[in-house]
C-alpha cells in the first residue's frame, strides 16, 4: 500500500500523514470513512453469537441489579427477552474470527501492522445504552454500523485517574468532555490510548471497534524473562570473582549492583532472542484452543493440493515474518521457526495471501524446504484446507 495516497477511510488524508499527525496523538472523526457502510452481521446474528460457549461477549445494563451490571456470556436463549427496553449494551469480542465478512474489514487497515491489530468487536446497544466513561491503554478504531451514537470525547488519563467503585468495569469518576460528535453509519472516529470517551446510543445502534495489541512493560519484562529464563543454565548465575575485601560485611555495595546489571544486560540486549520472543508474543491467538490442525504426511499434502485444493488462513491464527541476518523468522500462532532466506516471498505469500493454491505456489511445492514448512503449517493449525 502507498502510504502517500489518500485514502477515503482516513477522510482523505494519506497514512503518512495520519500516522504523523493523528497516531497516538490526538482523535481523527471521519465522516463516510466508509460509504454506505452495511453491517455483514445483524442485532439478532450478534445475539446468537454471545449464546456460543467459544465466543467472549459481555452484556452491561446501566439500571440493573446494580449500577452498570456486568453479565458475561454465554448466554441462555431467552438472556435477551428479559432486558428492559433502554440503556443495555451487548459486547461480542472477536467477531472477525467467526464471520468472513467481518474480518474483510481489516483489509482496509493495512497501511497498520497486520501483527498490531487484536480484532473487531461489535457492540448492540438499546436507546441510551452505554458502558459509561472510560479510556483504553490501546488505540482504537470506532466505525458506526447500524443506528446513531452519541460520542463525548474527554480528557488525557493514566493509572491515575479516579474510578468508580466497580468490581469489572474501569468507568471514570470524573469525565471532562471537551469534544462531541454524533456518528452515523458509515462514519468512523480513530482515538489514541488513554483519551477519556463516552458513547451513548441515540437509537438502537450498531458499533464496530477495531482494537490494537499495545502491551504493557510489566507484561513486555514479566513473559520476556520468562521466555529467557528457558534457554538459561543455573550455572549461570551472579559472580564476583573480582570482589575486593570490605569495610561493612552489611553493606550492597555499588560494585555488586554492576556486576548485577551486566549479567542482566548479557541476556536481555540479546536482539535474536527479543524478536524471537516479541514475534511469538504478538501472534499468539486470543482463542488458542481455536487453532488446532491435522496429522498428515508431506505426500498426501502435495496431492491434495495437486488435486486442486485449496489453503486458507484459520480465521483464529495470526502470522507475521522477519528477517534475523541471512535468515528469515516466521511467526505462526504463538510459535516461530528459523527458515533459510530463500523462502522470503513464500513468507509474504503465507501471510498475506487470502488463499493458497497449486497456482499461486508454483514452483515452491517443487521446493523441500517449503513443502516442509506449509505441511507443518497446516499440522500445527495455521493454515487448513477451505472445504474444512
Amino acid at each position: 500500500m502507498n502510504p502517500d495516497i489518500p485514502l477515503q477511510l482516513l477522510g482523505g488524508i494519506t497514512a503518512r500523514e495520519f500516522l504523523r499527525d493523528y497516531w497516538q496523538k490526538k482523535p481523527l472523526l471521519i465522516r463516510q470513512a466508509i460509504p454506505d457502510f452495511e453491517s455483514p452481521i445483524d442485532a439478532d446474528e450478534l445475539a446468537g453469537l454471545a449464546l456460543e460457549e467459544e465466543v467472549e461477549s459481555r452484556l452491561v445494563i446501566e439500571h440493573g441489579e446494580r449500577p452498570w451490571e456486568l453479565r458475561r456470556g454465554p448466554f441462555a436463549e431467552d438472556a435477551f427477552s428479559t432486558l428492559p427496553e433502554r440503556e443495555w449494551t451487548l459486547l461480542v469480542q472477536a467477531v472477525d474470527q467467526f464471520v468472513p465478512e467481518v474480518a474483510e474489514l481489516l483489509e482496509q487497515f493495512r497501511f497498520l501492522p497486520s501483527w498490531r491489530i487484536d480484532d473487531v468487536m461489535i457492540s448492540f446497544a438499546a436507546p441510551g445504552g452505554s458502558v459509561g466513561p472510560h479510556f483504553d491503554n490501546y488505540d482504537v478504531f470506532l466505525l458506526q454500523a447500524q443506528g446513531k451514537r452519541n460520542w463525548k470525547i474527554g480528557q488525557m488519563c493514566s493509572s491515575e485517574s479516579p474510578l468508580l467503585q466497580h468490581a469489572d468495569l474501569r468507568i471514570l469518576a470524573e469525565f471532562e468532555e471537551s469534544a462531541e460528535w454524533v456518528l452515523e453509519p458509515g462514519d468512523m472516529l480513530y482515538l489514541p490510548p488513554r483519551l477519556a470517551h463516552f458513547g451513548i446510543a441515540e437509537d438502537d445502534c450498531m458499533t464496530y471497534s477495531v482494537g490494537f495489541r499495545a502491551p504493557s512493560a510489566a507484561e513486555v519484562l514479566t513473559h520476556f524473562t520468562d521466555f529467557l529464563a528457558q534457554y538459561l543454565t543455573d550455572e549461570e548465575r551472579y559472580t564476583d570473582a573480582d570482589a575486593q575485601p570490605v569495610s561493612d560485611p552489611h553493606q550492597i555495595q555499588s560494585d555488586a549492583l554492576d556486576r548485577l546489571k551486566s549479567l542482566l544486560a548479557e541476556h536481555m540486549s540479546d536482539e535474536r532472542m527479543l524478536l524471537t520472543w516479541f514475534g511469538q508474543f504478538m501472534t499468539e491467538p486470543r482463542y488458542p484452543e481455536m487453532v488446532a490442525g491435522e496429522e498428515l504426511g508431506e505426500d498426501d499434502f502435495i496431492s491434495s493440493l495437486q488435486d486442486g485444493a485449496i489453503l486458507v488462513r484459520n480465521p483464529s491464527a495470526r502470522m507475521a515474518w522477519s528477517e534475523v541476518d541471512d535468515d528469515v523468522l516466521l511467526f505462526a500462532s504463538g510459535q516461530s521457526r528459523y527458515l533459510p532466506g530463500k523462502l522470503r516471498e513464500l513468507l509474504k505469500l503465507v501471510c498475506a495471501a487470502d488463499a493458497l493454491h497449486a497456482e499461486n505456489l508454483g514452483e515452491w511445492l517443487l521446493d523441500e524446504d517449503a513443502r516442509d514448512l506449509l505441511c507443518e503449517l497446516v499440522k500445527q493449525g495455521s493454515l487448513g484446507f477451505a472445504d474444512e
